[in-house]
């Protein structure tokens, strides 16, 4: 606010995290500006029809009457209100209509999550000769990075160290900032793998473990196997989350659940599922449903456990009580991913802590880890050198592996056959956290983690993470050593010794490899499962918890080759 009158900008860009306050912030300004004389009018420009909506109540509570029903073609609107809510697709249908109208009067235009603008470019087009005429813009977003290259529209671009023209936010305040400030609530994301089992197009039934190198194709058809209601793998992760809820209301008695599903039989299916496991039916969000922002706001201020949404609370959408969250879309962008996260990191009090459940894709680890990272949008690369001259090339395939659409031919070729969920582990605050071996769910070792108290400070949090950790493998150890003495009594010493050392020198061996790939990703920015992929895929064997002493050695060596050559 201070920055904003002291320079009295005609455009502003304000880049904060879900949850830190956008809407209250644009809602102050307006008023002030319509106190000041500055501006007569409001128009507010959102994504959807459902924030259209929560604008104006949002609005009304601060004294500025918005009309949330507007159309394009409508003209005019009643005399009692002092703005007008639409969307940008209904601003790309009539960008005239809005021209006129915003140079009748003095107007402010908000564009709530700018980025939007960027969608389609006659989206883009449509907001520029719309709004042109504007007193003054206020662009917020919590997400300003894109995937594409179409610019946004009332957007400063500057070119960065490496001459690639990056957005210019007037003021950013990240997840990190937010957090120190108490602000939003830590994230507990608890990832899953398991075993996957489908059928190809050819016949060919094909098995696979869930986050193993993979190519994309088969990334896909295991994460869509994994989310097959049919399966084992979600009634069992959705088990495991009802569990969580369940720990998290002995602390903050109205906390609520969201499912992200893919689609609406999806949906439905897992509602299905939730109602049998909590012994309440959930409440089901479709986002064709006209009642659909009803239901969403009678949950908000409900103790209802569940809700299950195709893409409706997927951003902006307020909902501070949930708490706990399964992502079961195949929707893996970094742009929705990090919407989706938002809706859980509103914090209403200090000590609440948000947890999330995700299927162990590389990819989606690597966005839990870099929760704290702050994005711009990056308009293109520049090819620097001539080593760099496929980078345009590899932009189109980076894209193309980022979309968010499966192919047709992939629909058809593809038929789940089973699957099954173990826990993997945790990711908080760019550390990962979990017990040596396949942890059984349902298990006491995942219980470690699921019966985390819902009320508690960051440092509390990473503090029970290692303790829980380090409790579990010495109990293991103990263990080994009172089946030595055991068996050493009944004479047979010499055989479990032999069996006990192996143990003991695996897990001590997986805890050094854990620590120099948390090293390195401190070191590199690089994802922990990216890391462990690498190292498979150099060296050979399987997965870290069922690799033999010879192959994480192996392990261990390469990634400290990789440290001494990045030293050099």
């Amino acid at each position: 606010m201070t920055k904003y009158f002291t320079e009295q900008p005609r455009d502003f860009l304000a880049v904060a995290t879900p949850g830190a306050g956008k809407t209250t912030f644009a809602l102050s300004v307006a008023a002030e500006l319509l106190g000041r004389r500055v501006v007569d009018r409001v128009t507010v420009v959102a994504p959807t029809e459902h924030l259209k909506v929560q604008w104006a109540e949002a609005a009304a509570r601060a004294g500025i009457p918005i009309d949330p029903t507007y159309a394009a073609g409508k003209g005019r609107t009643s005399g009692d209100y002092v703005g007008i809510a639409v969307t940008y697709a209904g601003v790309a249908v009539n960008p005239l209509a809005m021209r006129i109208r915003t140079e009748r009067t003095k107007t402010l235009v908000i564009l709530d999550e700018v980025h939007h603008a960027g969608d389609a470019l006659s989206w883009g087009e449509g907001v520029r000769e719309a709004f042109d005429p504007a007193t003054r813009r206020l662009a917020l977003t919590g997400t300003p990075f894109r995937s594409d290259v179409n610019p946004i529209p009332f957007v400063t671009y500057a070119p960065g160290d490496d001459g690639v023209p990056r957005s210019v936010a007037d003021f950013t305040y990240g997840y990190a900032h937010a957090l120190a400030d108490h602000v939003v609530r830590p994230v507990l994301f608890l990832a899953y793998s398991g075993e996957m089992q489908w059928r190809t197009r050819a016949g060919d039934e094909v098995a696979a473990r869930l986050g193993e190198p993979l190519t994309k194709d088969m990334t896909a058809h295991a994460l869509r196997t994994a989310l097959d209601p049919q399966g084992s793998w979600m009634p069992s992760v959705l088990e495991a989350a009802d569990r969580r809820l369940t720990e998290v209301r002995r602390h903050v008695p109205d906390a609520g659940g969201l499912v992200i599903a893919t689609d609406q039989d999806s949906a439905r299916a897992y509602a299905k599922l939730l109602r049998a496991i909590s012994g309440e039916a959930p409440v089901v969000v479709l986002s064709d449903e006209k009642a659909a922002s009803k239901k969403i706001a009678a949950f908000a201020t409900s103790e209802d456990r569940w809700m299950v949404a195709v893409r409706m609370v997927s951003e902006g959408v307020d909902v501070p009580r949930l708490a706990v969250g399964v992502y079961a879309t195949t929707t893996g962008t970094p742009l929705f991913f990090a919407q989706a996260v938002g809706r859980f990191v509103r914090a209403r009090k200090r000590g609440e802590t948000a947890s999330v459940f995700l299927p162990s894709v590389p990819s989606l680890l690597g966005f839990a880890s870099e929760m704290e990272v702050e994005r711009d949008h990056v308009l293109g690369r520049k090819v620097t050198d001539e080593d760099d001259l496929f980078a345009a090339e590899q932009d189109l395939l980076d894209r193309a592996n980022a979309s968010e659409a499966a192919s047709a031919e992939l629909e058809q070729s593809y038929e789940a056959l089973g699957s099954q969920a173990t826990f993997d582990r945790v990711l908080y605050d760019g550390g990962e956290f979990g017990h040596a071996g396949e942890v059984h769910v349902g298990s006491d070792e995942e219980m470690d983690f699921l019966g985390i108290p819902g009320l508690l400070e960051p440092d509390q949090v990473r503090e029970l993470l290692h303790s829980r950790q380090s409790e579990r493998a010495e109990q293991q150890k103990q263990a080994a050593r009172d089946a030595a003495r055991a068996a050493a009594a009944r004479g047979r010493e010499a055989d479990t010794v032999a069996e006990v050392s192996t143990h003991e020198q695996l897990a001590v061996l997986r805890r050094e490899l854990n620590g120099l790939v948390a090293a390195w990703h401190h070191r590199t920015g690089q994802p922990h499962g990216v890391t462990h992929a690498a190292l498979r895929k150099e060296c050979g064997g399987p997965a870290a918890a069922v690799a033999t002493a010879e192959q994480l050695h192996a392990r261990i060596d390469r990634i400290r080759e990789w440290a001494l050559r990045k030293t050099s």
